[in-house]
């Protein structure tokens, strides 16, 4: 490794909607694959070699891996805003290779070494569960909040679990699959909603009976347009709508309806700051993330793993890609 590198032996890498979209389209937006790139984000593993410069690492160190290495010393890095940084390196989004591979190297200050109490499948779930972080801290989650989660897919149980840990007295969530509720009934999610037909006024309408108020707080996870309308019509008037969820380039939405309430429409781009925080979480045992994980493959059957979130089955597969090793 180079002076400010670790090499590191894989352990766990959980698949993501985005490596599924990868290896079935070529591209999200306007990033596009023109070469082979190695799948995989939300990764953790172990310390085989330091760089030179490297001094709170060393080889054994179990650790967390953050897959966003901003490149230079921006406006934005300087801010702390370093997500938004242009010329981020990050786990593979097109043209940067991501951690999925047997042996991995990548800048040391943006691994983290997880507590002995910490496995390494937490670890690897402490991406998901940043972009929860993230974004109920942008939506200003606090004591007492209502809250109303769209979609119950990974993204949407991880913010359902950081809502109730920020303190929110209630947090209903909506989805079309049953199963997938109920797993957000068991993360701590207080009503559901199983969207058949209704249109996005309706859904709103239901949030509503089911909270007793309007929410003050929005966090739609689908980037589906009638989810977005939905999210818009059902939040308080001086509310916050958090758009999490990625959909097509356009939509069309009750802007309107958002201004002359003052609901607030804030988006956000990955996460920073937030592998300490999610660690701290993990280790000290006030957010349980193991339910999650519904699905465990070697790294040789990844084909069939990534089948297995292509069909929805589950919530997050995790591969393996230590075989030596059998701790979880």
């Amino acid at each position: 490794p180079f002076p400010a590198e670790v090499l590191l032996r894989m352990h766990s890498v959980g698949i993501c909607g985005s490596d599924v979209h990868y290896w079935q389209h070529g591209r999200i937006g306007d990033f596009v694959v023109k070469d082979p790139m190695v799948l995989g984000h939300e990764a953790s593993g172990t310390v085989v070699k330091v760089g030179s410069g490297v001094t709170h690492l060393k080889p054994g160190d179990r650790v967390a891996i953050e897959p966003g290495v901003p490149r230079e010393m921006d406006e934005f890095c300087k801010t702390g805003r370093y997500n938004l940084s242009p010329t981020i390196f990050f786990c593979a989004t097109p043209p940067d290779d991501g951690n999925l591979c047997r042996y991995y190297k990548h800048s040391a200050s943006y691994c983290y070494k997880l507590p002995d109490n910490v496995t390494f499948e937490e670890g690897a779930l402490i991406e998901p569960l940043s972009v929860g972080i993230h974004a109920c801290k942008r939506a200003g989650v606090t004591l007492g909040s209502k809250v109303f989660v769209s979609g119950s897919g990974p993204i949407g149980l991880v913010n359902v679990l950081v809502a109730k840990m920020m303190g929110a007295a209630a947090v209903v969530i909506t989805d079309l699959s049953a199963s997938r509720l109920q797993k957000a009934k068991e993360v701590g999610a207080d009503f559901t909603i199983q969207v058949k037909n209704e249109s996005p006024q309706e859904v709103a309408s239901k949030v509503e009976s089911l909270l007793g108020c309007m929410p003050e707080i929005t966090v739609e996870c689908t980037g589906v347009q009638a989810c977005i309308q939905a999210g818009i019509y059902a939040t308080r008037s001086g509310g916050t709508l958090v758009l999490v969820g990625l959909g097509p380039e356009m939509v069309t939405v009750p802007i309107v309806n958002a201004a002359v309430r003052e609901v607030d429409i804030r988006g956000i781009f990955r996460y920073c700051n937030t592998w300490p925080v999610a660690i701290a979480l993990l280790a000290s045992k006030r957010i349980n993330v193991r339910p999650l994980v519904t699905h465990r493959f070697p790294l040789e059957k990844a084909l069939e793993a990534f089948e297995t979130t292509k069909r929805g089955e589950g919530v997050k597969v995790m591969l393996k890609c230590d075989p030596t090793d059998h701790n979880p």
